[in-house]
């Protein structure tokens, strides 16, 4: 959804009417204390396949099999040219079929919010709790968004607690709080206090939740982009201690002639 190449066929089809199914990719980041690999190379529809069950991107496919979503990676990497080979396995604890709508046109759903991962990519093996959800839409998200802040955490009895605060060009400011419970059941919660957040390095604006009276702590910035900040923070919602992941996006940065010229170096697109 963040592709260069989309956005650049949108603007020359007519009616901004381009095949989504042309510009695919598999987006794999790994965070170390020597800084951050990643692989994002987008290709064309002959290189991608597709059924209710399983999604092949090139040498790369993801597959579902029971409660089970198992990924198998094959790419090369950046910033250095490299292999990124192996998998990485998720066992859903309870999936979640309900969508929730975020503007018209657009949809979000917090498939599994409380997953197990197991990592092996080469001499990387590691596991523990994991996240899988999905955005859908019928246009592209900054047509209809500013920006979002959304952050997630997992409670000590197994509850996932997720918060959107949107800012959307129609309809204006939007927040969404759930609290997607271990038994299956979803409670919608009002979302703690927003305070901001430092700027990034690259100056984009954030903000996060906590109880009132409660300090946010900033762990680490995982991810520091121009136009999107991924970082862990902890703070205290609903009276617990918790370690949150937190994203701040800035689509009016996205949309920008600056931020398209620059994505390509980090996503380089093959036909197959």
């Amino acid at each position: 959804m963040f592709s260069p190449y989309y956005a650049r066929a949108r603007r020359r089809t007519p009616g901004g009417a381009a095949d989504p199914l042309d510009h695919c990719a598999l987006n794999v980041v790994l965070y170390g204390r020597g800084g951050s690999r990643w692989a994002m190379t987008e290709r064309g529809r002959a290189a991608v396949q597709r059924d209710a069950r399983t999604r092949r991107i090139g040498p790369s496919a993801l597959h579902w099999h029971g409660d089970t979503l198992t990924i198998d990676i094959d790419e090369v990497g950046a910033p250095w040219p490299a292999r990124l080979r192996g998998r990485v396995t998720l066992r859903a604890a309870q999936c979640f079929g309900e969508a929730f709508g975020l503007a018209p046109g657009h949809r979000w759903q917090p498939i599994a919010p409380a997953a197990r991962v197991e990592v092996a990519l080469g001499p990387v093996r590691w596991s523990g709790p994991g996240y899988l959800d999905a955005n859908s839409g019928a246009a592209p998200l900054e047509s209809a968004f500013r920006r979002w802040d959304w952050s997630r955490a997992l409670l000590p009895n197994g509850d996932a607690i997720v918060l959107y605060d949107l800012d959307r060009h129609h309809g204006g400011a939007f927040r969404l709080g759930l609290r997607l419970r271990a038994d299956g059941r979803i409670a919608s919660i009002e979302t703690p206090p927003s305070t901001a957040l430092p700027r990034t390095a690259w100056r984009l604006a954030r903000s996060a939740h906590a109880d009132r009276g409660t300090p946010i702590q900033s762990l680490q910035t995982l991810t520091d982009a121009p136009f999107y900040a991924r970082s862990l923070i902890r703070t205290c919602w609903l009276g617990e201690p918790v370690t949150v992941m937190h994203e701040s996006l800035s689509l009016t940065r996205f949309d920008s002639a600056w931020v398209q010229a620059m994505l390509p170096f980090r996503m380089p697109r093959r036909r197959h």
